[in-house]
């Protein structure tokens, strides 16, 4: 019998709480399964507060989140390739909204092939084994916790890992994000991830990113209350001076590496 959370969930403020029961109110409606992902459902297992709701349909999630938003007056972007949306609400209050997916890699650093997936294979193809806990909103199954790969352990033990070993390979982000977790949750690199990370940068992998995704990684690490940390871990793993991440970048890569230089991060 899967665990029920619903303690942990009433630690999230009233308006959280009651977006995501609406949400599975919504979705049971519609025929969908909903669940609450990611961080949100992380940091409650930390005690931490994070009221970024990301919210993954078992079926057709823009058709969902064109209802959902029309019932609460929600301003809705969607993005028809990757079956996803946003959502923001009139009190400025904002949500995500995905399918539940597969994903494939043409190539390194490409962005992925999605196809529709179940819960268990959309948790699957996700960056570290701490973002793959997944929380039913469905009312009759409100709470229900799945978990596929030990989440809970890692996060007691307060440690990065990759769910596979060709992660860094499919997408070389993640080199970015295993270090911006890390140094923002107080956690550590798990001895054969950080292995991972520092073959792929190595093999030089880093420079198979389009410019506009090294440039949105670096704006989200220096976007945090501590964007030194991260950037120095990020210098230790030999990111900085992979082949690749130097020379040959658009105008908005290089502000943002002179910027890291002026901060006097980098050797």
């Amino acid at each position: 019998m899967p665990m029920n959370i619903g303690e942990l969930l009433d630690n999230l403020p009233p308006r959280v709480l009651n977006l995501l029961r609406d949400a599975g109110i919504c979705a049971e409606q519609m025929g969908f399964r909903a669940y609450s992902v990611g961080g949100i459902v992380r940091d409650l297992f930390l005690g931490r507060e994070n009221f970024d709701v990301d919210i993954v349909i078992e079926g057709r999630a823009i058709a969902f989140a064109s209802r959902f938003s029309a019932d609460y007056d929600a301003r809705i972007i969607k993005h028809k390739k990757f079956e996803t949306a946003n959502l923001q609400f009139p009190d400025g209050f904002k949500a995500d909204v995905a399918m539940a997916r597969t994903e494939t890699y043409e190539r390194p650093g490409a962005l992925p092939f999605v196809v529709p997936g179940s819960i268990r294979e959309d948790l699957s193809r996700r960056d570290f084994t701490i973002n793959t806990l997944a929380v039913s909103l469905n009312p009759r199954l409100f709470g229900d916790l799945i978990e596929l790969f030990n989440a809970r352990d890692d996060i007691k033990n307060r440690l990065i890992r990759v769910l596979h070993d060709r992660s860094f390979i499919d997408d070389p982000t993640r080199v970015f994000r295993a270090a911006r977790f890390e140094q923002r949750l107080g956690f550590m690199i798990e001895s054969n991830t950080e292995k991972l990370i520092r073959d792929a940068v190595s093999e030089g992998y880093i420079g198979r990113l389009s410019d506009y995704r090294i440039a949105s990684e670096l704006r989200l690490i220096l976007d945090e209350k501590d964007p030194s940390r991260p950037l120095q871990r990020l210098d230790g793993l030999g990111v900085f001076s992979s082949p690749g991440i130097k020379g040959g970048r658009n105008k908005e890569v290089e502000r943002l590496l002179r910027r890291i230089d002026e901060m006097k991060l980098m050797v």
